[in-house]
């Protein structure tokens, strides 16, 4: 029978968020039930709320999520109750053209669960990034769930489902870091500071980190930064030509989203070398740039969109690399709170006050 919980929904567009009851379907075929531990706030929960994704109002909000399996559906084989794992909005197909050529990471027809979640009156809710985590218990396809060592703390590998896994796989699938590599990373948040992190798993030699508040960049150095440059005192573009012997960086990610940015990026990378776009542009953003700069200087220009992951191979070993030490998950807590303290984590958020806070069910 269905359970009713609760649930932060977005009713309209710019309205803060209200405590809601919930109405979770059991199971249907291919889905699973999964009683939510933990939760990150990232920033796509905020644009969701502000209208800024689509009006499919009311919103379920929240996306970053782990917990453990209560129930799952007919033909559900790879997870079970019991089961410890982390949520993902890329449910692969395994049919589509992507998938069929072997490149299960740009899957153009991933999976969510079929049925509705709903008030209690019976209306329609419109889960974000087909999860919907900001709930005691949520409905998924069973796709979404990836099952990784339960001895990982909740808080931390439930950060893996959005922000850090983009910024992780940004550095490491997108980019390709290699040892060796010069890395500049543009907007030291938690997706920046997760390329960070990951550019340095990749052995990097040098990381230089750029922002605007001094207190991102001492957050950045604890991540593996190696520079750090102030872009409000510095023009980053010399700053970081100037840290890589005159050449510029060999990948150059940028985490914000703006298109002064990305151009900063573009002329701070070597020639030859990679810019990453990890940041997320808002739809009215343009960029121009000199077609004969993106001509006579070579490389690679890339977007990342999820860090280019495979969950089922991503989640696991990244868990296994936060258990062995050698990756600080925990670093990007900066809070854990309820559900009624979502609303005052998105205004922290906005001030630029915390990386993650991350509510704990």
């Amino acid at each position: 029978m269905p359970h009713e919980v609760r649930g932060v929904v977005a009713k309209s567009r710019g309205a803060k968020v209200s405590i809601e009851t919930v109405v979770v379907p059991d199971p249907g075929p291919g889905e699973a039930l999964v009683n939510i531990q933990s939760c990150g706030v990232c920033h796509t929960d905020l644009h969701y709320r502000e209208g800024g994704i689509n009006d499919d109002f009311p919103f379920l909000l929240g996306h970053e999520a782990a917990g453990i399996v209560e129930e799952v559906g007919v033909g559900v084989t790879d997870v079970g109750p019991g089961d410890f794992v982390i949520l993902n909005w890329r449910a692969v197909c395994g049919e589509c053209r992507a998938c069929l050529r072997g490149r299960p990471w740009y899957c153009f027809e991933t999976h969510n669960a079929t049925q509705k979640m709903t008030l209690q009156d019976g209306t329609e809710l419109s889960p974000a990034l087909g999860i919907g985590a900001f709930v005691e218990k949520t409905l998924v396809h069973a796709g979404q769930c990836t099952k990784v060592d339960p001895a990982a703390s909740p808080a931390a590998a439930g950060l893996l489902g959005c922000g850090i896994m983009a910024g992780l796989g940004a550095a490491i699938n997108t980019g390709a870091v290699t040892r060796g590599d010069s890395v500049a990373v543009i907007g030291c948040g938690g997706v920046g500071d997760a390329a960070i992190a990951g550019a340095a798993l990749a052995g990097a030699a040098k990381i230089i980190a750029v922002d605007v508040d001094d207190r991102k960049l001492e957050w950045a150095r604890g991540f593996g930064a190696t520079d750090v440059v102030n872009s409000r005192e510095t023009d980053p573009v010399e700053a970081v030509r100037a840290l890589t012997g005159g050449n510029g960086a060999d990948v150059v990610i940028e985490a914000i989203g703006r298109p002064e940015t990305y151009e900063q990026a573009f002329y701070a990378r070597d020639l030859a070398g990679t810019v990453v776009l990890v940041g997320v542009p808002t739809p009215d953003m343009k960029i121009e740039l000199p077609l004969l700069d993106v001509f006579g200087r070579g490389g690679s220009l890339k977007s990342s969109w999820y860090g280019d992951c495979l969950p089922s191979r991503d989640f696991p070993m990244l868990v296994d690399l936060y258990r062995q030490g050698r990756l600080d998950l925990d670093g990007f807590v900066t809070e854990t709170i309820g559900l009624d303290d979502v609303e005052e984590a998105f205004a922290k958020m906005h001030r630029g006050e915390v990386l993650r806070s991350v509510v704990l069910l």
